[in-house]
């Protein structure tokens, strides 16, 4: 993450400095990107850029953004160490441990069917509600039944990523996504749902095959239940408590309109509920939540080091320079070539804009009417921003929710990148044809 925000700052010094003018609403007012003049010296002084005149990001920068970035995600990090606190209290419940070892018990060990279900599950949370953020507190849980499968830790991991990120590339009713994207290029909320769900129903299965074909058992699991005893009260009195908490957090998202704030709120508040019914005392809770909060830290680093990226491209006044150039590079194209341009420029961009919604006002009222004038019609257009932000989010180490899914389950990155590209190619490879399918019958 250091080399990438050095790589960031070098990239203020080489992009010419831009900017677009935008809405009340935020939304990019096409047409209007205007080169603004850069000052070296400045920037090298540590000075910061002001509407008539940019400043590269001074060398200090390196450092200087890590804690800006972290303070703009200061919500998200304290949730971050909730969850983990949340999950140390249950842990020393060990209601945890022992549900999951029914679970298995009562699958006989089946993978392909207890992987199956869950994934399905998963996927579906993220493409018809938009769920990502929230499945974080999934992590442990996955890479725990991931163990007790006979299998590492990467397998869990997987286990819940791959799922949500093909979730998120389908979208079927995702409004986080189609909320701000479809209405830009004006077309009606949710409306091409039935092409969206087909992918859905293409892309999920590859994935699932993919993670049950690439894992490897690191030990054997018995099938006999026998050995295994039933849950106690207590214990199963615990797993409905964070199931209820599962259905609370999906409500207060969907319908209360929570956020990062409220939701840390709720894991505090269910920590000490799990404390209360297990009969931890008020020491043994308090430890508990800290060495899990402990074990999330590095989770919530990598949100914070991941957001520097953004704020040093976004303070040196390039991030617009980027999107206007990519944009150029669409123009003048067959229908069939500038929709999918218009995904690999989506993927693009999203390295330096993991944010989806974010990057659909940035980029949406831009590709709009360069894909109208190409022949592309707005489904397409907002089909090829659903396919590069899903692929991309899967692989890049700017996505500060994908690096803390991976130090949640104590992933490299490097492992990650290995085990899934793989994967995210032959997706890449379905997302061009998805997209000619889509040019050629005119969804």
């Amino acid at each position: 993450m250091m080399l990438v925000i050095g790589a960031a700052v070098v990239l203020t010094y080489i992009v010419p400095s831009g900017t677009y003018q935008r809405t009340s609403d935020g939304l990019v007012v096409p047409g209007t990107f205007h080169v603004i003049p850069k000052d070296y010296i400045a920037g090298l002084r540590g000075q910061k850029s002001t509407a008539i005149l940019a400043a590269p990001a001074s060398p200090l920068a390196l450092l200087a953004a890590i804690p800006i970035g972290m303070e703009r995600q200061a919500a998200l990090i304290f949730m971050i160490l909730f969850v983990g606190g949340m999950f140390g209290v249950l842990q020393e419940t060990g209601a945890l441990e022992s549900g999951i070892s029914r679970l298995v018990a009562a699958s006989r060990g089946n993978v392909v069917a207890v992987v199956s279900v869950v994934m399905v599950l998963l996927a579906a949370g993220s493409s018809f509600l938009g769920l990502i953020s929230e499945y974080l507190v999934l992590i442990p849980i996955a890479v725990l039944l991931a163990e007790r499968l006979g299998f590492d830790a990467l397998f869990g991991v997987a286990m819940v990523t791959i799922a949500a990120k093909i979730g998120y590339l389908t979208s079927v009713t995702n409004p986080l996504a189609l909320v701000v994207a479809q209405p830009i290029v004006g077309v009606p909320v949710f409306s091409g749902a039935g092409f969206r769900a087909a992918t859905f129903a293409i892309f999920l299965p590859i994935g699932i095959w993919f993670l049950l074909r690439n894992a490897r058992r690191s030990s054997a699991v018995a099938s006999e239940t026998a050995s295994v005893p039933r849950l106690s009260f207590r214990h199963l009195a615990l797993l409905l408590i964070l199931a209820g908490a599962v259905v609370l957090m999906v409500v207060g998202v969907q319908q209360l309109g929570w956020r990062t704030q409220e939701l840390s709120a709720m894991y505090l508040g269910i920590a000490i509920v799990l404390a209360v019914v297990a009969g931890l005392g008020s020491r043994e809770a308090s430890q508990a939540f800290l060495r899990g909060m402990q074990g999330m830290v590095l989770a919530g680093l990598l949100v914070g080091l991941a957001s520097a990226v953004e704020v040093i491209l976004r303070d040196a006044m390039v991030l617009d320079s980027i999107v206007a150039f990519l944009a150029r590079t669409v123009e003048g194209k067959s229908p069939l070539v500038v929709a999918v341009l218009m995904m690999i420029v989506q993927m693009i961009i999203d390295v330096f804009i993991p944010s989806t919604s974010g990057k659909a006002a940035v980029t949406m009222p831009i590709l709009g009417p360069i894909g109208h004038l190409a022949g592309v019609s707005g489904q397409v257009t907002v089909q090829a921003f659903l396919f590069g932000n899903g692929l991309m989010n899967t692989l890049t180490p700017t996505s500060g929710m994908l690096l803390a899914y991976l130090a949640a389950g104590r992933v490299s990155y490097g492992r990650w990148l290995r085990f899934v590209l793989p994967l995210a190619l032959m997706l890449f490879a379905l997302c061009i044809a998805t997209l000619a399918i889509a040019v050629l019958i005119g969804i």
